[in-house]
C-alpha cells in the first residue's frame, strides 16, 4: 500500500462518519497531513466518483455514495494502487545459469498473484466496515475487532 491509498481511506472514512462538507484543512488535519496531499488524492477520488466538491467558503468533500458501497478496492482503482510490487529482483535474464535468468520472471509473477488476491480482499471491504472496525476498537465492550471478523 502507498500513502495516497492510506490517505485515501482515512479521509472517506472520516467523510463518511461526519456526513457532511468537509473542508481540505479539515480533513488533513485528520489525517495528520498537508492539505495539499488531500487535495490531490481527493482530486482522483472526485475523478472516479466517489467524492463530491462543494465550492465556497463553506465549500470541501463529500462521499458520493454509501459507505456499504465503497470498496476499498474502488479505492485502490481510483488512486491505480498496486499492493505488492517488487522493487528490485535478483538475477540476470541474461545469464546461461537458469536460476539466474529466472528468479526475476517468477518473483513479478508472485507479485502479481499476490496483487490479485490483495484486490479479491479489498473488494470485500467497505468504508462502512473501516468505520465500525475503528469505532469498535475504541469500544471497552469489544471482544474482536479483527478485520477478518468482518468478512
Amino acid at each position: 500500500m502507498n500513502s495516497e491509498f492510506i490517505i485515501a481511506v482515512h479521509a472517506l472514512v472520516f467523510l463518511y462518519h461526519k456526513q457532511e462538507v468537509v473542508a481540505s484543512d479539515v480533513l488533513a488535519e485528520n489525517v495528520c497531513t498537508n492539505p495539499v496531499c488531500i487535495r490531490k488524492v481527493m482530486g482522483k477520488l472526485k475523478k472516479a466518483g466517489l467524492v463530491d466538491t462543494k465550492e465556497g467558503a463553506s465549500g470541501g468533500y463529500r462521499l458520493c455514495r454509501d459507505g456499504a458501497d465503497c470498496t476499498l478496492q474502488s479505492v485502490g482503482e481510483a488512486l491505480g494502487t498496486e499492493f505488492v510490487k517488487a522493487t528490485w529482483t535478483s538475477g540476470n535474464a541474461d545469464k546461461e545459469c537458469m536460476i539466474c535468468s529466472g528468479m526475476a520472471k517468477i518473483i513479478d509473477e508472485m507479485a502479481s498473484d499476490i496483487n490479485k488476491l490483495c484486490r479479491e480482499y479489498m473488494e470485500k471491504l467497505t468504508v462502512a466496515d473501516i468505520e465500525r472496525k475503528v469505532l469498535a476498537s475504541k469500544s471497552e465492550n469489544t471482544q474482536d475487532s479483527s478485520i477478518m471478523k468482518i468478512l
